[in-house]
């Protein structure tokens, strides 16, 4: 995981993700399995903002009319927006490009597929294309939105490699018949030339119906109907709908040759642009769009879990913001229901390194509170146990216990080897003697001999107390602090995170027995960091 959203496991619910192929912008392309042997690729978008999901309706178009041969599905809908894409057999067209002689058919097809390209942004480099004989397929195309002039320059080297080598082209039998359908056509035009004539220069007479008030395409079927020609002027009226006819002229009634001219003016007022009205409340939308000369349409409801919208605000809205339309039309919109509160879960972290887990329980959106330190045989810091259990429903921001795994504690299994010995000691030469006036001796009562079989004092029991100021620039980790003396070692402190020791003063609640000389040792992460004498 990264610190973007987690790639899903489970797409849509039938898809199951096999592994990540590539990744651009917010589009990853997945391998997929589709059932039983089955593999698809799935391009998932990443859809966050309005101006993605824009783009994604725009090359959902663009596949819509290519109608690519590798596209099996194409799914657009609050929080799945995909491609499911099939593998697609054939020559590929580098290597169609390559052959010295090619069939003419084939290349008039790749050089019209890459018009319909161009016609869409796309070059024939976004694309995989493959030839099924003489016919270019496209097996994948990547959302793109290129100029014409970019177009042009990524084309131009495939649409030379075209004309490379030779194009054989099928010859026609019987092409010296051709000329016989000529001479029918020639007849045939003679015929009704003549026929014209007459009627142009002898038309009839008839009267213009009325059609101001009908749409303009009855109107202009009545006319034409009737043998006369028809012209579209454009005007703006608020007592008709849109594609009304305004006024006709010549005015209904008037006699006229059959072919004449009628102009005809519909009403097609000036076009506005839609306003954006995601986010906003329905009562805002509706004033946003009445200002615009537009009104409300059809209110679908939806969760918005997914986008993280409010309860009562616009999600989404058809027309897109900006979309030029006619005054007086409808714009639907999507509304949230409001959030749910999201699901989680963390995979096993048993085995992983301390900062590894909570790398995935931070990218899980989970916050580890509690470590617990374990003695095992395991390497020190590393996840013996953990709650919740891997892959238990949770809610995004539950707390995270780990148990971390630290060295058990053994004495030595040898004894340590003979030290060497010291030169042996040469005392000086003694003083002569002087014999000094006898004195009593008074013995010393605090002073108590050692009788042997005694235990020495500096192996007595004694009582020990801490205390330690952390300093402020401690660095991360987890400390414990021990108390270490002829008994072996015991806990005074257990495992703390250095955020909550940074600057604070340490001390024992009570004072500690201990035998013999004892030292406090401060541990970070299971090795030793600092020793503090009592």
């Amino acid at each position: 995981m990264t610190g973007q959203a987690a790639p899903p496991q489970i797409i849509d619910g039938k898809y199951n993700v096999l592994r990540e192929l590539s990744r651009a912008g917010n589009m990853t392309l997945f391998e997929v399995g589709a059932g039983a042997g089955v593999t698809r690729q799935v391009a998932w978008f990443d859809v966050t903002t309005p101006a993605e999901r824009q783009a994604f309706h725009a090359y959902r178009t663009v596949l819509r009319t290519l109608a690519p041969a590798g596209l099996t599905d194409v799914v657009a809908r609050p929080g799945a927006f995909y491609a499911v894409w099939q593998p697609v057999t054939g020559t590929p067209l580098a290597e169609f490009l390559s052959q010295p002689v090619k069939q003419g058919e084939a290349v008039d097809a790749v050089r019209g597929l890459a018009d319909r390209l161009a016609a869409h942004g796309s070059a024939l480099d976004d694309a995989e294309i493959v030839m099924d004989g003489q016919t270019p397929l496209i097996a994948y195309l990547r959302p793109t939105s290129r100029t014409p002039e970019e177009v042009a320059a990524l084309n131009a080297p495939h649409l030379a490699a075209l004309t490379g080598g030779r194009v054989k082209r099928p010859r026609q039998p019987g092409a010296w018949l051709t000329f016989v359908p000529g001479l029918l056509f020639l007849g045939g035009a003679a015929y009704y030339g003549a026929q014209a004539a007459q009627i142009y220069l002898n038309p009839p007479i008839r009267e213009v119906m009325k059609v101001t008030g009908q749409d303009a395409q009855t109107a202009a079927r009545k006319l034409t109907q009737a043998g006369f020609r028809v012209e579209y002027a454009e005007g703006q009226t608020s007592t008709l709908e849109i594609g009304q006819i305004m006024r006709q002229d010549p005015p209904p009634g008037t006699s006229l040759p059959v072919g004449r001219l009628v102009s005809l003016t519909v009403n097609n007022p000036p076009s506005i642009a839609v306003p954006r009205v995601e986010e906003l409340t329905v009562d805002r939308a509706k004033a946003t769009l009445k200002d615009g000369a537009l009104v409300l349409g059809k209110v679908v409801k939806v969760d918005g879990t997914l986008t993280n919208t409010a309860e009562g605000h616009i999600i989404a809205q058809l027309p897109q913001p900006g979309a030029q339309t006619q005054p007086g039309q409808p714009v639907q919109v999507m509304v949230s229901t409001g959030v749910r509160g999201k699901d989680t879960f963390i995979v096993n972290l048993t085995g992983l390194t301390a900062e590894q887990a909570r790398e995935q329980i931070r990218a899980a959106g989970l916050v580890v509170t509690k470590w617990t330190e374990q003695p095992s045989d395991e390497p020190e810091n590393t996840v013996l146990a953990q709650t919740p259990a891997p892959y238990e429903r949770v809610k995004v921001g539950t707390p995270v216990t780990l148990t971390i795994a630290v060295a058990r504690y053994s004495p030595p299994t040898e004894p340590a080897g003979s030290l060497p010995l010291p030169p042996p000691y040469v005392p000086p030469a003694p003083p002569e003697p002087v014999t000094p006036d006898p004195a009593p001796v008074d013995p010393d009562p605090t002073t108590t001999p050692t009788e042997p079989g005694t235990t020495p004092p500096d192996a007595q029991t004694q009582t020990v107390s801490f205390n330690y100021v952390f300093p402020s620039d401690l660095p991360d980790g987890t400390y414990r602090v021990v108390v270490r003396d002829l008994d072996g070692e015991r806990e005074v402190l257990s495992a703390t995170d250095a955020a909550q020791l940074r600057g604070a003063s340490a001390s024992s609640d009570q004072a500690i027995p201990a035998r013999g000389n004892a030292v406090f040792v401060i541990l970070r992460d299971g090795a030793d960091y600092a020793t503090v004498n009592p």
